[in-house]
């Protein structure tokens, strides 16, 4: 095991105290939540922060009354950053307002991680091959920010920059996780494991489809992860097939173009030419499931 230099531990007791704690400390900090991803990296000797400036204080800030709980209102789903995988998998209103986030969720790591793990850390890590931000890319989500120069929301489309880099600004706080409400649409989220199913993905493909009552497409979106840097989308294919009527001719163009386009990482679970493949399967499968759900609901 790599050897781990000493490290401060600060324990801020509101949002505005670890903001400043970690203006202070600049590029020498890294804020912690459930510090599942961040313990692993210490110890691998892949980050080497002088302070970590744990988050668990802000379950008692009053002015973060949301940070551990999701909110619906009527035009979104409000999801707190403190809020831990596990809730946000189980959790009945994440699971009828973005079931294809609550799904992903349940496929991160283990329970053990998932009891610990909270979604603003996972989103904030930017982890490649983690499950729910490519879910947050297709559902279109919006991120609420709170840094020493105040508040802000990134769109989820503009948050992953590269491996583990985001639009974060030093000092800022993923408070809140915003889906908006899509309650004619149906979304879904496919993960395939080349080693286990407790493993990263492979390939990961998320999809939204909504459809009018005479099959014409209103909504569609598809992202990509785990096969490079950020989740992949590619908004004039999908802008192209809105308004056509739906049939398995739009779900193989989208699945064809995206294999296309994208140029996957070659690693240990997967080479190039198969994660290549498997995004084309993969969006063909996924697109047929929201498919099928929207046709049962005008069946209905």
């Amino acid at each position: 095991m790599q050897e781990v230099a000493l490290v401060v531990l600060a324990r801020p007791q509101t949002l505005a105290e670890a903001c400043t704690l970690a203006a202070e400390r600049g590029d020498d900090a890294k804020f912690v939540s459930g510090g599942t991803a961040v313990v692993l990296m210490l110890t691998q000797g892949l980050i080497a922060p002088e302070t970590l400036i744990s988050l668990d204080g802000l379950r008692g800030d009053a002015a973060l009354p949301g940070w551990t709980a999701a909110e619906g209102t009527p035009g979104e789903l409000v999801i707190g950053g403190g809020m831990t995988l596990a809730d946000v998998a189980r959790d009945p209103l994440v699971r009828d307002l973005a079931p294809s986030l609550a799904h992903a969720a349940s496929m991160v790591g283990n329970v053990r991680i998932r009891n610990v793990a909270t979604l603003g850390g996972n989103v904030a890590e930017a982890d490649y091959a983690s499950d729910p931000p490519c879910v947050l890319v297709s559902l279109g989500a919006e991120l609420d920010v709170v840094g020493p120069e105040g508040r802000r929301t990134i769109p989820a489309r503009e948050m992953f920059l590269d491996f583990y880099t985001t639009a974060l600004a030093t000092g800022e706080v993923l408070t809140a996780i915003r889906v908006p409400r899509h309650p004619r649409a149906s979304a879904d989220y496919l993960k395939f494991c080349s080693v286990s199913a407790e493993d990263r993905p492979c390939v990961g493909v998320a999809t939204v489809l909504e459809l009018t009552g005479d099959g014409e497409v209103v909504a569609l979106d598809a992202a990509i992860g785990a096969v490079g840097s950020v989740p992949q989308r590619f908004e004039d294919v999908l802008s192209d097939e809105v308004g056509r009527v739906w049939s398995a001719e739009i779900a193989s163009r989208v699945a064809q173009e995206y294999a296309r386009r994208i140029t996957p990482m070659d690693d240990a679970r997967g080479s190039r030419a198969y994660r290549g493949r498997l995004i084309d399967v993969l969006v063909r499968r996924s697109l047929a499931t929201v498919a099928r759900e929207q046709e049962a609901r005008r069946g209905a």
